[in-house]
């Protein structure tokens, strides 16, 4: 396993396509931004492992675009707030 650190604006590249960024980290929570093409899919290790333990639409079922539902009601939160994502 390859460790980096990072530091908040501070991203990774993967391959020619994708890129990792940080956010923000707050505690021990740290926030990540993603840029990859729609092809190729990006999930949390457990939504990853549902996925594959699950028929497709069970694991879907609480996904929105491939996106988890909580993800897209945190994003209106911030639109809604001011308090971009």
């Amino acid at each position: 396993m390859l460790v980096l650190s990072r530091k908040r604006g501070e991203g990774i590249v993967i391959g020619d396509d994708i890129t990792v960024t940080v956010l923000e980290v707050r505690g021990d929570r740290v926030k990540l931004g993603f840029c990859a093409p729609a092809e190729v899919p990006v999930h949390r290790a457990e939504v990853h492992r549902k996925i594959e333990n699950e028929s497709p639409v069970q694991a879907y079922s609480d996904m929105c675009d491939g996106v988890p539902l909580a993800l897209h009601v945190e994003f209106v939160r911030s639109e809604v707030q001011g308090t971009a994502v």
